[in-house]
């Protein structure tokens, strides 16, 4: 980093410490389809096994995903998308959302349906107005909103 760098103090910035890198959300993707089992993540993802390893590690140790054993001989475990794993699938869904239109706009590779019948297309909004957050976000506050 720059020695005259003042990085901005932010939840991107933060949250990217934690899951900006590929296998991590490749991972967190995996484990909302209902893939639970090491090797078959690995098959899934692409990712080297060590690598998969040290971010699956990363993801528990800071509460996004928790280890189950389901296998004493030899020891094997499963892993599960916590409360807060499960939060970060809204990331993933609007990720997708913009690949499928900006990357694949004839023919998206995987379509998620919703219960109510029709295709999941997720918007972000505000939970106040039901506006589109992009469009009406301004004005930050708070310790990382210098201007500059």
């Amino acid at each position: 980093m720059p020695k005259d760098a003042d990085p901005r103090e932010c939840s991107i910035a933060d949250t990217l410490d934690l899951v900006g890198e590929r296998w991590s959300l490749l991972a967190i993707r995996e484990l909302s389809y209902g893939v639970r089992r090491f090797d078959q993540i690995v098959h899934n993802t692409g990712a080297s096994r060590d690598i998969l390893t040290a971010r699956l590690r990363k993801l528990e140790s800071h509460g996004v995903i928790r280890r189950e054993r389901y296998s004493d001989h030899p020891v094997r475990h499963e892993y599960h998308l916590t409360a807060a794993g499960a939060e970060l699938c809204d990331v993933l869904l609007v990720l997708m959302r913009w690949g499928d239109r900006h990357l694949h706009p004839d023919d998206p590779p995987v379509r998620w349906q919703h219960s109510c019948g029709e295709t999941v297309s997720p918007q972000v909004v505000c939970r106040h107005c039901g506006k589109e957050a992009r469009e009406g976000a301004h004005s930050p506050t708070g310790r990382g909103a210098r201007v500059g």
